[in-house]
């Protein structure tokens, strides 16, 4: 990467410790779906879900790993910014929460299949290091936010660039990969405790109707801010985004 302009880059970090500042204060069981929470069957059900997508992902990363051994340190980047902001927690409902991904810019970058992978170890990272989700949860956690918020963004940010709006396909990856992950949560949620009265679409109504009150701007904040870190790389990491052909050679 280009040594960058301190302003520049000032800016981003800005906006970055913002965010945080705004999304940090909760309690601390705020978490992914936190560990025992599911029914063993369904925790079980969601890691074998997971997996075949997981083994994909490895074989994608391998193959960017070894073919571009230049761009590892652009995978580091985009592993930390899941991480950070995936480590963010306002509380939504009982045993889960609301937060960023983080997801987007991975998307954008690599691909789905490698977003599974680098998703994959920030969640078992946070489970191991924060307490933040679980071990025997992890597969619900990796299908929700490594398998269908990267494959919803990746499919939003190619609609962007097929009308000729990069931007606009970047926010979309961020913001509507970020929405299909708490979407399928509530839908996970849903299917291991249905309602009592409505069963299982109640209960998918109830938990995406309250997640919905702090996802929805959340995702958009950080359709926003995965944009301006878009920005920055276009103007700082130019030589590594032509080897990934998201630049044009005279860019």
């Amino acid at each position: 990467m280009k040594k960058g302009n301190p302003i520049r880059q000032f800016s981003v970090v800005t906006t970055l410790v913002f965010i945080l500042l705004i999304t940090a204060a909760s309690p601390a069981w705020g978490m992914h779906i936190m560990e025992g929470f599911l029914p063993l069957s369904w925790a079980i059900f969601w890691w074998v879900l997971a997996l075949p997508f997981f083994v994909l992902g490895i074989r994608s990363l391998s193959k960017t790993a070894r073919e571009h051994p230049e761009l590892k340190l652009l995978l580091a980047l985009v592993g930390a910014f899941s991480f950070v902001l995936s480590a963010l927690k306002i509380p939504s409902v009982t045993g889960s929460s609301s937060h960023p991904t983080g997801t987007g810019l991975g998307v954008v970058l690599f691909g789905p299949s490698v977003m599974t992978v680098m998703g994959s170890l920030v969640l078992l990272f946070q489970a191991v290091l924060l307490a933040h989700g679980g071990l025997t949860t992890l597969g619900a956690n990796v299908f929700s936010m490594a398998v269908v918020g990267p494959w919803v963004g990746f499919g939003t940010y190619r609609f962007g660039m097929k009308i000729g709006r990069e931007k606009l396909g970047v926010f979309l990856a961020a913001c509507f990969g970020s929405m299909a992950t708490y979407l399928m949560t509530s839908i996970q949620l849903a299917l291991a405790f249905p309602a009592a009265s409505g069963g299982i679409f109640a209960s998918f109504t109830k938990f995406a109707g309250i997640f919905g009150l702090t996802q929805i701007p959340l995702s958009v904040s950080e359709g926003l801010l995965t944009i301006l870190v878009w920005n920055w790389l276009r103007s700082f990491a130019s030589e590594e985004l032509r080897i990934l052909k998201l630049l044009k050679a005279n860019t």
